[in-house]
């Protein structure tokens, strides 16, 4: 079914009340409407396999208001199946684990590169997975854990769980769970500084349309450095290449945008 054809049934007010209900209580500020709208197209896109996960961001709702919301959406019908929240550290991340474990494990084949922006460095650099053991060795571990919830769980239910990251690099965990083909690194015991600052840098952004007269949904955005860029391009070629051959195989969106372009800032935080 269309989403289109969803939505004449399922009007946008019950999307948004779904989320100021569950995300907005107590103190916390209830999200705005285009935001509870957008979140709301995220989660989609996420059940679809669009894209690996969403880092929740809205305001400071926890695993179990998350847990709530998804559980709202599946009672309207909008989701048919249970989604996970995934919590690292203070963050918490909305993922279909079945998705996600399939995009890592390709991230273990060498799909994707990364590019070291370490603050002892004068410029960005390229290296690959086999130079970052640590780090290969944690997406292993993420791997094993979302196996083990898939075998546990009722894949109709919505559940989360905790994984423990006192050193990580979240910047970096975050990138490759975001589903970046070109995620940052750095060393932590430089601190947060980078080597970004005054550097051009080619910001690619994704986007697709959600619902008839709303602004599309911005799927991905993520930036590489301008310099970096002709080394990397089969790899971002080859990311544009299997996001529209996902995209063609579900019906709920349309109109998927894939752009670019160059800008240059004084400091780039992370």
């Amino acid at each position: 079914m269309l989403l289109l054809d969803l939505m004449s049934s399922l009007r946008p007010q019950l999307l948004v009340a779904a989320a100021q209900q569950t995300l907005g209580m107590g103190k916390r500020r209830s999200p705005p409407q285009a935001v509870c709208l957008h979140l709301a197209g995220e989660v989609l896109a996420v059940a679809r396999g669009l894209k690996p996960a969403v880092l929740y961001d809205c305001n400071c709702a926890g695993a179990s208001e998350l847990q709530s919301y998804l559980e709202e959406l599946q009672g309207l019908g909008f989701l048919t199946f249970g989604l996970h929240i995934l919590e690292i550290g203070e963050n918490s991340l909305i993922v279909s684990p079945e998705h996600v474990c399939q995009h890592l494990e390709q991230v273990l084949l060498g799909t994707i590169a990364f590019v070291d922006v370490s603050s002892c460095q004068p410029h960005p650099s390229v290296c690959s997975l086999d130079q970052l053991q640590d780090l290969k060795a944690l997406v292993t571990e993420i791997i094993t854990h979302l196996q083990g919830l898939q075998r546990d769980l009722s894949p109709s239910a919505v559940s989360h769980s905790r994984l423990h990251s006192s050193d990580w690099n979240l910047c970096t965990v975050f990138g490759i769970l975001l589903g970046y083909p070109v995620p940052y690194t750095f060393h932590l015991n430089q601190g947060d500084d980078n080597c970004l600052a005054l550097t051009p840098l080619r910001v690619f952004t994704a986007r697709i349309s959600w619902l008839l007269g709303r602004p599309p949904i911005l799927l991905y955005s993520f930036s590489v450095p301008e310099s970096l860029f002709p080394g990397l391009r089969h790899i971002l070629n080859t990311w544009e290449k299997d996001l529209r051959t996902r995209f063609r195989t579900q019906n709920d969106f349309t109109d998927l945008s894939i752009s670019s372009e160059i800008v240059t800032l004084p400091a780039v935080a992370l």
